[in-house]
């Protein structure tokens, strides 16, 4: 694959990746990550708006590349917020059981064309939810009246991300507990982002959601700090920093004449 680098950081997910690069809320976590590790390895969005692991398992194949083409050093899977919308609700069906969800992201590390890669892999789990805000989104969008999602089921499938990264020994970026620090919630408490449940002034998950479900600016900036974070812990000579580029520094004399 032809680039500034061998090897590749691919992101896999739904819209919450693809629209990593999207500036206009001033700032992306993908197109941070880009930056962090720009001539050190080529970051991919495979970010696919609407899908489900249903889905991502069906085009895996075809968009992932093939070895011989780049080396996968790092993998992230980020699924979940389409899964957990609530079966039989308006519009093109995106709910997947969650045992089926649990199964499908087991069946995306165990790929033989993610095996061939040998990457480190990184769940993440989906975000949590905004009830109040996404519906307001979908009344005023699409005229839906019908809910469709709650913070509650997105919680579960979040817990999911969490108990298949602790049976397949596999990295989780927590961004559903992440998030939910952030705005004060504490475990026990009435779920944050649940219809009618109140929120702290200045901490409320609108800050973090532009919609309900979707990152504002500080929303993506957490994913990525928390993503550097866990690569920092994990794997600290994977660090930006800790990498070298991949083709030599210009004023690299010795660098020149060995290339």
């Amino acid at each position: 694959m032809n680039g500034t680098a061998k090897d590749t950081f691919f992101l896999f997910g739904d819209s919450i990746t693809q629209r990593g690069y999207d500036q206009d809320l001033g700032f992306g976590w993908v197109a941070a990550l880009s930056n962090a590790y720009q001539r050190k390895l080529n970051v991919i969005n495979a970010g696919l708006s609407g899908y489900n692991t249903r889905m991502g398992l069906r085009v895996l194949p075809r968009i992932l590349p093939k070895p011989e083409q780049t080396k996968i050093r790092f993998l992230t899977i980020f699924f979940g917020a389409n899964d957990a919308r609530l079966p039989n609700t308006p519009q093109t069906e995106q709910h997947v059981p969650i045992e089926q969800y649990r199964d499908n992201l087991k069946k995306m590390i165990q790929h033989p064309l993610v095996q061939a890669h040998s990457p480190r892999v990184i769940l993440i789990t989906p975000p949590p939810l905004d009830e109040t805000l996404c519906a307001k989104l979908e009344l005023e969008v699409w005229g839906i009246d019908v809910v469709r999602r709650t913070a509650e089921v997105t919680s579960q499938y979040a817990q999911v991300v969490r108990d298949v990264g602790k049976e397949m020994n596999i990295a989780v970026l927590d961004v559903w507990s992440a998030f939910m620090h952030k705005v004060g919630w504490e475990a026990g408490q009435p779920l944050i982002g649940a219809k009618g449940v109140p929120q702290k002034k200045g901490l409320e998950l609108s800050t973090l959601l532009v919609d309900g479900l979707h990152l504002t600016g500080e929303g993506n900036k957490i994913v990525y700090q928390e993503l550097m974070k866990l690569i920092a812990e994990r794997w600290p000579e994977h660090r930006p920093e800790a990498l070298a580029f991949d083709l030599p520094y210009w004023g690299d004399e010795a660098a020149w004449k060995d290339f």
